[in-house]
């Protein structure tokens, strides 16, 4: 895959799944915008292995419109358009059975997963031109519900995939949208809110037997973002290692 001359602007970058997108497109020969909010130590090393002439880093929270319109603003002046958008920017926040949840924590996830998605998107749209690509990352749980308190991410991420189908229709032809839904994938994510039994079970569970790496998610990424997906556009694409088939 050839990205040179292209600019990708990632969000979510500073760590796991949206680093490894960083550095795939940039090996691609992509330039990078590289947001993060709390990974500052992740895009920072980014931008040092990149080379400061095609990376810049930027902290910022794309649930603020204000912070979103900045970032996009400082990625077009520093190289003059945007080709690729790749929004990773996303969370579960807490696990909360749905019988439970304060309107806070709702509004809390649905902004993070699908309104920032949307704001990112929005304003990256005027630097796009034909050629364009945008991949949203998605989840399986936007396929199958979710597992215990997760019902309002798996929500929000089942919108990002039809938001994204809408996309896709709206943008043509010169624009594609693409989702990527990821399954059980060796992150901070699941450190932090799945038990290491339900991970083992999960592995034991696929016909592959493990869990996926940021690594392999980031080359369908990139695989998406270049012109040898030319054909594709409103897809939904499973990466989960045979779990789950749609």
């Amino acid at each position: 895959m050839n990205l040179k001359g292209k600019t990708a602007l990632i969000t979510g970058g500073g760590r796991d799944i949206g680093r490894a997108c960083v550095m795939r497109l940039a090996e691609a020969g992509a330039n990078v915008a590289i947001n993060y909010f709390a990974s500052g130590d992740g895009a920072d090393s980014a931008v040092k292995e990149i080379g400061a002439d095609r990376a810049f880093a930027m902290k910022g929270d794309m649930t603020k419109r204000a912070e979103v319109d900045a970032f996009v603003a400082k990625t077009a002046e520093t190289f003059g358009k945007i080709d690729i958008v790749v929004h990773v920017t996303g969370g579960l926040v807490k696990r909360v059975p749905i019988r439970e949840m304060s309107i806070e924590h709702f509004n809390t996830v649905m902004d993070l997963n699908l309104t920032s998605n949307f704001m990112v998107v929005q304003a990256a749209l005027p630097h796009m031109g034909k050629g364009g690509s945008i991949v949203n990352i998605a989840s399986q749980a936007g396929r199958d519900g979710g597992g215990p308190g997760a019902g309002i991410y798996a929500t929000s991420k089942g919108a990002v995939m039809t938001m994204s189908r809408a996309m896709a229709k709206e943008f043509a032809p010169d624009i594609r949208v693409n989702a990527i839904n990821p399954g059980m994938i060796d992150t901070d994510f699941h450190n932090i809110f799945t038990k290491d039994e339900v991970r083992k079970n999960n592995a034991n569970n696929t016909p592959l037997k493990r869990e996926g790496t940021s690594e392999e998610v980031a080359n369908l990424v990139a695989y998406l973002a270049s012109d040898e997906a030319s054909f594709m556009t409103g897809a939904c694409v499973d990466i989960n290692g045979g779990l789950a088939f749609s």
